[in-house]
């Protein structure tokens, strides 16, 4: 069997509240987007993970992958090769698409949980996790676990994600934020203003912090809009850049980085 988890990116993210847990509370638009990895899995007499790809490092004990087949705890064991094309530490949530998407074919498979409870372990591997379960654009508050209908469509929009090959530890990108009520509400905004008008009104905390650790993504940003992007903002805590365009704008022999061509799914 083939699965295709896909990655998102973040139309807004505000850092409102830090809770006691250490959690951190949130305000985004996540947007699935076609760029994807691919897992191949098959039933086996032991449990295997083999990756391809990007590089990823660490044991794969601790990979999300080998996670979910052993919190999944069938008694079918499985061989998985992953082959990783998302970039990793990167804000577009490839590794919790790769999790949630197992997730979901397992218990589609085994009918273990109901949605509810689907939604309860998907959130047990990752704050990300519970919005690939849906898959679909989203309003996106709590912790990253509600979320809401929003009423915007960017899928005739060609989106350009810029990758700078360099990622952002996601745990030390919180660490560097400061928690603050946002002067705008980010759901009003998107439903009711232009495009071309969320950069007066909306952007990612994450900013400040990424542009300080990658010095090249200022010019990233300032490049898109220079080409003709309506928006361009950091996704999640980085480190790639998005610039969404209208299609007949957009002109790819200007664009001199490494890059995905995308559209939103949803």
């Amino acid at each position: 069997m083939l699965l295709y988890p896909n990655a998102k990116i973040n139309i807004g993210l505000n850092i409102t509240n830090k809770l006691k847990s250490g959690y951190h509370l949130i305000e985004s638009c996540f947007c699935p987007v076609s760029l994807y990895d691919i897992i191949e899995i098959k039933e086996s007499s032991i449990n295997n993970l083999n990756t391809s790809g990007i590089k990823i490092d660490g044991k794969k004990s601790n990979n999300i992958i080998t996670k979910v087949i052993k919190s999944f705890n069938s008694d079918k064991k499985f061989n998985v090769h992953l082959h990783k094309n998302i970039p990793i530490g990167a804000g577009l949530g490839g590794g919790s698409s790769d999790g949630s998407f197992l997730l979901k074919y397992l218990n589609d498979k085994f009918q273990k949980y109901n949605k509810e409870e689907l939604l309860s372990e998907s959130n047990k591997l990752g704050s990300d996790c519970p919005f690939f379960i849906h898959n679909k654009i989203k309003y996106v508050t709590g912790t990253g676990n509600i979320f809401s209908k929003i009423d915007i469509d960017i899928s005739k929009n060609k989106i350009i994600v810029v990758n700078p090959k360099i990622s952002i530890n996601t745990t030390e990108a919180f660490q560097n934020i400061l928690p603050k009520t946002p002067k705008y509400n980010l759901k009003e905004v998107l439903e009711n203003e232009n495009i071309e008008n969320w950069k007066n009104y909306i952007n990612n905390d994450f900013e400040n912090y990424a542009f300080s650790k990658i010095k090249t993504l200022q010019k990233i940003k300032e490049k898109l809009y220079r080409i003709g992007a309506q928006y361009v903002s950091l996704s999640g805590s980085g480190s790639c850049m998005f610039g969404i365009f209208k299609k007949e704008s957009l002109d790819k022999k200007e664009i001199k980085f490494s890059y995905f061509s995308v559209r939103a799914l949803a």
